[in-house]
């Protein structure tokens, strides 16, 4: 027979691990609103620092602690929303949301080792870059009420207690983030044919054949790399799909020590670019139809941690 004691350290226990469940969660919600693995990671361990800053009373009054986690988290990530504009206007040249590799191909870049599981984000739609991308371009409001409550299924009430505003105003700013992103959504492009473009754009390029690259790009085609003022980058989009198709040839030119790999990035097939087996870059497509609309070049080493052995 269990002891009063025994009885009061297994419910603690309990407790516990009830809490730490909740940590993948909590990455995953971060990174939706954030577009940063680094920046999910320090909000989950802000959120369990002010959990665990509390006293067990405190703690046991708190009916589901997986809501309590979710609302400190969510609110800690409007927060950094909202200055994260102020930060934008110091970052060098344009910012991209942080790719991430695929489930197996997860490297700690702190310790050479896989990842602990709970420190993966589930990649699916939610997660393409593209969508990253038109969440990137909505109000702090916006983003947090339409991916918890399109992406992660809270009630317009639970939204509401998150964000502070009544569920008719979350409505409302769901219904706008919507229409965001309906209107920058391309036609859908099956995966089996988005890998096949991937694949001859990593062909076209690794020959240096401008003509096959431009009739695999759409005529407005464009393409953002991300350097962060940390490596070199151009400052501006390369807009057109002839002027595209030069910047790549020109990169092949200037760099014959590449390695381009084909691979996952953000759940959907992309590149990386490797010298000395170092990844040195991360290439993630958006597909409208049977072309290819946009190219996000991530080079920003900071941003490349989860690639990076």
């Amino acid at each position: 027979m269990s002891t009063q004691s025994e009885q009061e350290e297994n419910q603690i226990d309990a407790g516990l691990s009830a809490v730490l469940s909740e940590r993948r969660q909590l990455i995953n919600l971060a990174y939706r609103l954030l577009g940063s693995v680094a920046d999910a990671e320090d909000v989950v361990q802000e959120t369990y620092v002010r959990w665990y800053a509390m006293s067990r009373q405190q703690q046991e009054e708190i009916a589901s602690p997986g809501a309590w986690l979710t609302k400190v988290a969510g609110r800690i990530c409007l927060d950094l929303l909202g200055s994260a504009r102020a930060k934008r206007e110091r970052y060098v040249g344009e910012w991209v949301p942080e790719p991430l590799p695929d489930r197996m191909e997860w490297i700690s870049g702190r310790s050479g080792s896989a990842a602990d599981p709970a420190d993966r984000v589930t990649l699916d739609e939610s997660v393409s870059m593209a969508f990253l991308v038109v969440l990137d371009s909505m109000t702090p409001a916006e983003r947090v009420v339409f991916v918890l409550h399109d992406v992660f299924h809270y009630s317009f009430v639970e939204v509401a207690e998150i964000v502070g505003r009544t569920p008719a105003a979350c409505r409302k700013l769901a219904s706008s983030a919507r229409h965001r992103v309906h209107a920058q959504r391309a036609p859908a492009t099956a995966t089996p044919q988005r890998a096949g473009m991937v694949r001859d754009f990593r062909q076209a390029w690794e020959a240096q054949d401008i003509e096959a690259l431009i009739g695999l790009l759409d005529p407005d085609a464009t393409t953002i790399t991300d350097g962060g003022g940390v490596v070199g980058a151009h400052l501006q989009p390369i807009e057109g799909g002839e002027q595209v198709a030069r910047f790549f040839v020109n990169a092949a030119e200037n760099a014959p020590d590449l390695t381009i790999v084909e691979s996952h990035v953000n759940g959907q097939p992309g590149l990386v670019l490797q010298r000395g087996g170092v990844t040195v870059s991360v290439l993630a497509f958006d597909m409208a139809g049977d072309r290819i609309k946009h190219i996000w070049a991530v080079l920003n080493p900071d941003k490349l941690r989860p690639w990076t052995g």
